[in-house]
């Protein structure tokens, strides 16, 4: 009710004079909000996870570790919102709502009594200022990539929104503060450039040895071997990542490797859908030039038929042939098509990707669904169907906000379907 007043009076603003107040705008809603819901991350232990890719991942994981070990947890990210057992799919096309929202789940996730609160944070949320006021406790950095580089102005800009995530762990004033950090990301060291005492490490040479397989992986944590469900060397890091944060909560390895062991994975994210056919078929978000490669990677000695369309309209219009250019480096097959075009036309948001491929055969197919089913249709006995850029989103959205209710898994069971009927 509130936002929606907000909302109208916002519109009645003059765009220049709303601009140049803007950011006093954001603060002074998340000041309202920690206010209205009486600052419950006060009161309750707060983990944030930030980078460009693995946020999703590496909070399920943790989620898994923390239950496993007995702690009552609630989550706030891309996928869902969950507090305790109960659980919903994050529908609102952003992982961090409002910031009344985001107060009120911490309230609730204080009055269920929860242990743990994992907040997915990311760096359009900083823009906003939807990071302010939640106090944390924890903060696991990922890795960084160029994206949202329109939003920010520059990479140098987005890298140091990101920051002000750590500065903000940095000032508050809970007495026990941790940061988790891939050492290996090129920008670690800006995030350990900071005065918090808590401060770990985790690099892909903890994990070895290590194997990657057709069907997860093998590594080693802590002395011991984990053999996990998950696929491709990201996985790896998002594994460390969790693991990490864990042992700093005095869980035991065992506890840890018994979450991995059990962990299926996770909706959306290099999700493999079986329904008897002789192919393998991946559903996932990629949606950075980095995240794409490797997710090609992690389906080698494959023949890779490749659904793209990655690029949502009105932004990032600078890595659409560069999406295209990595597809063509691994696929066999690629079939251009619409993701969430919003007021831009969808035919050339495709085109400019299709200025990045130069080698390989490739298809428009505007209509999603239709795209799906051609390239289900032309898979083979081992190939890989590789469907990317929406995972678990919702809708397409298109002009004025518009929405098509949708779900690619969904789509792709039933579009399968009939192509097994129509062989029998």
């Amino acid at each position: 009710m509130l936002n929606n007043l907000l909302y109208k009076i916002k519109k009645l603003i003059p765009q220049k004079i709303f601009t140049f107040f803007q950011p006093i705008y954001h603060y002074l809603l998340s000041l309202l909000g920690a206010i209205i819901y009486r600052f419950p991350s006060r009161k309750i232990f707060v983990i944030a996870i930030t980078g460009t890719k693995g946020k999703t991942s590496t909070a399920e994981l943790v989620n898994a570790i923390l239950e496993e070990a007995g702690f009552k947890t609630a989550m706030l990210g891309t996928l869902r919102f969950k507090i305790g057992k109960q659980t919903e799919m994050n529908k609102h096309k952003m992982t961090m709502p409002g910031r009344f929202f985001v107060q009120q789940f911490l309230r609730k996730a204080v009055r269920e009594k929860c242990d743990y609160v994992i907040v997915e944070s990311t760096s359009q949320g900083v823009l906003q200022f939807r990071h302010k006021f939640i106090l944390m406790n924890a903060l696991i950095f990922t890795n960084l990539s160029p994206e949202h580089i329109e939003s920010h102005g520059s990479y140098e800009n987005y890298v140091e929104a990101k920051l002000k995530i750590v500065k903000q762990l940095e000032k508050n004033k809970k007495q026990r503060k941790i940061l988790v950090v891939n050492e290996d990301d090129a920008e670690a060291p800006k995030f350990l450039k900071n005065n918090i005492k808590e401060q770990y490490k985790y690099s892909l040479r903890d994990a070895e040895p290590f194997a990657l397989k057709t069907n997860g992986l093998t590594m080693t944590f802590d002395k011991k071997e984990i053999n996990s469900h998950l696929s491709g060397k990201f996985n790896i890091y998002n594994i460390l990542a969790a693991a990490t944060f864990a042992k700093t909560q005095n869980i035991g390895t065992e506890t840890i490797k018994k979450a991995i062991e059990k962990f299926k994975g996770i909706r959306g994210r290099v999700e493999k859908i079986e329904e008897g056919q002789k192919f393998t078929i991946v559903v996932d978000y990629a949606h950075t030039a980095d995240s794409l490669e490797k997710l090609y990677e992690a389906f080698p000695n494959t023949k890779r038929i490749c659904i793209l369309g990655n690029t949502g309209g009105g932004r990032d219009v600078w890595k659409r042939p560069v999406m295209g250019s990595v597809a063509d480096k691994y696929c066999s097959n690629i079939i251009l098509t619409n993701e969430d075009p919003y007021d831009e036309d969808p035919k050339k948001i495709v085109e400019d990707m299709a200025e990045g491929i130069k080698n390989t055969e490739y298809e428009i197919i505007m209509d999603r669904r239709e795209a799906i089913n051609k390239a289900l249709s032309i898979a083979d006995t081992g190939d890989t169907v590789l469907i990317t850029g929406k995972g678990t989103d919702p809708y397409i959205m298109g002009p004025n906000n518009t929405k098509l209710k949708w779900d690619d898994a969904d789509v792709v069971r039933k579009e399968l379907s009939k192509i097994l009927l129509g062989k029998q």
